[in-house]
């Protein structure tokens, strides 16, 4: 898989991985997550602007998954990560947060974070393998609760979400300077 940066002609393409990887909700009882439409092309435009997505393209160079992400408080903000179903299962969605976490620490930034439904097997419980560990409400930075309050705002706190954490290394900001 090569990870590079989002061109604006990828854009339609990461709203069909997302509507693709989203249908899995609805074999858990969440349909109205598997059925929720991604960004639209101007919000996925804006990151692509600002440098802050990334998609996981095959050899015809062809994206199968992508993260967006977003400066919070200090951190870089994993805004999503979506694999298409037809690529899971393989590490693109790890291969791509650790690309961020190396981008963060050339960039001296020390922590990723996100959002994340609590129970879901491909949520919480696979970004704690990937390195995240989740925050007490009280450890929450302004910004971080106002992404929840927006979240609530959206439903998503009909099923119990989490916000977790990963540090990027001091050893690694260090080997990247």
């Amino acid at each position: 898989m090569n990870i590079r940066a989002a061109r604006h002609d990828d854009l339609p393409l990461l709203q069909d991985i997302e509507r693709a990887a989203g249908i899995a909700f609805h074999a858990i009882g969440m349909p109205e997550i598997a059925d929720d439409e991604p960004l639209p092309l101007d919000e996925l435009a804006r990151y692509q602007r600002a440098g802050a997505a990334w998609v996981a393209a095959d050899g015809t160079d062809r994206p199968v998954a992508y993260l967006i992400a977003e400066p919070v408080d200090g951190g870089l903000h994993v805004e999503q990560v979506s694999v298409h179903p037809d690529s899971s299962r393989r590490g693109i969605g790890r291969t791509l947060l650790d690309h961020l976490a190396h981008h963060a620490a050339a960039s001296r930034v020390a922590a990723l974070t996100l959002t994340t439904f609590a129970d879901v097997p491909w949520n919480a419980p696979y970004y704690a393998r990937c390195g995240f560990h989740r925050l007490a409400e009280d450890a929450l930075t302004p910004g971080l609760r106002a992404i929840r309050l927006r979240e609530a705002a959206h439903g998503l706190d009909r099923w119990p979400r989490v916000t977790m954490r990963r540090t990027v290394p001091s050893a690694q900001i260090r080997r990247d300077q």
